[in-house]
């Protein structure tokens, strides 16, 4: 059985264009929507691996030989220090707070801007250490060292870019599937516009031909305008130039249509042309 049978009236062969459409339409929302939210959230996550030191994650900078761990009294923090202030980080770090253990700071990490740098100190003293590290226009990051959430991010990532690289495959097919069942029903738009128009202009019984043209070059499509002209301005010598169509479909560039003895509708074919 056709796709679009003939014998069915124009009315419920429109309906069922718009029924396909309209589902391909509702799919393609929802596989876009799920591939962008996955992808979102792996853009989220790799963000938090990337820029300044003041944002980005430390997860996959520090090791735990960096930390003072499961101390009742010592605790290890993390600062980043502008690069021009590491000599003043070095002559200052020990009497930022008491109880700063002396030659306690290693420099873990920088960039172009910062260094990410450690110190170990007293719980107790930690509140008055980063006041006065904010004074001196040092920062310290808000971290605390956790193998297991450290290792669940990582994991998240993963599995992100795993199902990411899952779903692009099959998007892609199912994209170029449905695009020409797309295209499918729009050229049967095209040529049930093409019949009411006719009817429309030439009356009934039926009795024109319907057909595509497609010049090789631009530079003849004057000549076909001119040759079609000549051959069907007895059909209607009102048509000499353009008018304006009072129509607005979704989709579809009608505000001026062109308006010629013998009905016409463009199709555009550079669809996937981008400039």
């Amino acid at each position: 059985m056709a796709k679009y049978p003939i014998k069915q009236s124009l009315k419920n062969i429109s309906e069922i264009i718009a029924k396909q459409v309209t589902q391909i339409d509702n799919d393609l929302k929802a596989r876009a929507s799920a591939y962008n939210n996955l992808k979102g959230n792996l853009q989220n996550l790799e963000r938090k691996n990337a820029g300044s030191l003041l944002t980005r994650s430390l997860a996959d900078i520090v090791k735990r030989e960096d930390f003072v761990l499961d101390s009742e009294y010592l605790i290890t923090l993390l600062v980043v220090v502008p690069k021009a202030n590491y000599i003043e980080w070095q002559k200052t770090y020990e009497t930022l707070a008491e109880m700063v253990v002396p030659r306690s700071t290693n420099l873990l990490f920088e960039d172009q801007e910062s260094g990410l740098f450690s110190v170990t100190l007293f719980r107790k003293a930690m509140d008055d250490f980063r006041h006065k590290a904010r004074e001196c226009k040092f920062t310290v990051r808000d971290f605390q060292y956790n193998e297991e959430e450290m290792k669940a991010d990582k994991e998240e990532m993963t599995r992100l870019s795993t199902d990411k690289k899952k779903q692009f495959g099959p998007l892609v097919r199912w994209l170029k599937v449905n695009f020409s069942e797309a295209f499918i029903a729009w050229i049967h738009i095209k040529a049930l516009r093409v019949f009411v128009e006719s009817v429309l202009r030439y009356g009934l019984p039926v009795n024109f031909q319907a057909m595509l043209l497609q010049p090789n070059k631009k530079a003849t499509q004057k000549k076909l305008r001119e040759v079609l002209y000549d051959l069907y301005k007895h059909l209607d010598s009102s048509a000499t130039g353009i008018i304006d169509v009072a129509m607005d479909i979704p989709g579809l560039n009608l505000s001026q249509q062109e308006y010629y003895p013998y009905v016409y509708y463009k199709i555009d074919c550079n669809l996937l042309d981008f400039k």
